[in-house]
């Protein structure tokens, strides 16, 4: 992450403007999406849709910038996949829970956001509740972001929301900061104590993504595709994100759609 302290007010500048475009591109981006998918479009179909949505948007494929190759532009975890799912060519099914999770690359500075839907059809009422109280989880974290807040401010946060709401809670994969490098410090953890960690400065950006589950935490790496990753118990996961700024008297979204 840039070193706000010890950067130009020009650097800043540039930065939270391209974050913001970016942010924004990508947030109408996964908006559209969530309208697009519909029971038998396959993974590989609905990432060649956003491979080709991200270059007309003007931004660029950030997964193609990595040092070990993925094979997509964007994540797709079905069902008991939690993240980094590998797009597939098996149809999705009406009532599938899918998470997508896609970082763009846009002047610069990369943008990060996540959400879980499930398909078009009859659905689990407890994949419906988890995936509401993960998205409350995440809204709890960003409602601590401030200049002087510790990142254990926010990870208390959402730790607090998934455990009310009986959800298993991922430790081994966590936010993260953002800007000219895709994952970079702080790490954002779900799960921590208020007033531990690194303390937030304005012009900040950090990505906090909630990881839950319906069973126990415990997962995997598919030996498969050597990405996606698994609950061992084999129950649904769900994960949500979004890219934050940290400005003079709190925080704004970056990645929300128009």
């Amino acid at each position: 992450m840039i070193n706000i302290e010890n950067s130009t007010p020009t650097k800043l500048s540039e930065k939270i403007t391209a974050m913001r475009e970016g942010g924004k591109i990508l947030g109408n981006l996964l908006r559209d999406l969530k309208d697009y998918v519909q029971p038998g479009m396959t993974g590989k179909e609905i990432d060649a849709w956003v491979r080709k949505e991200i270059v007309r948007r003007g931004a660029k494929v950030a997964y193609d910038m990595l040092d070990e190759e993925f094979p997509g532009a964007i994540c797709i975890s079905v069902n008991d996949a939690l993240v980094h799912g590998a797009p597939k060519d098996e149809p999705l099914e009406p009532g599938d829970k899918v998470s997508f999770d896609l970082d763009i690359y846009y002047k610069g500075y990369f943008t990060d956001s996540a959400f879980t839907m499930i398909v078009p059809g009859k659905s689990n009422p407890a994949v419906k509740k988890m995936i509401s109280v993960t998205e409350s989880a995440m809204w709890e974290g960003i409602e601590r972001v401030k200049p002087g807040a510790h990142i254990g401010d926010i990870a208390s946060a959402v730790e607090k929301v998934l455990r009310a709401g009986h959800l298993g809670v991922i430790e081994n994969y966590v936010g993260h900061g953002i800007d000219t490098e895709m994952h970079d410090a702080p790490e954002v953890p779900n799960y921590g104590k208020k007033g531990h960690g690194y303390k937030l400065v304005e012009g900040d950006t950090i990505c906090i993504e909630p990881m839950s589950c319906l069973g126990k935490p415990a997962n995997y790496c598919d030996k498969d595709d050597n990405w996606t990753v698994k609950m061992k118990d084999g129950s649904i996961g769900c994960h949500c994100e979004h890219t934050i700024l940290v400005t003079k008297d709190g925080y704004e979204v970056l990645t929300l759609p128009d």
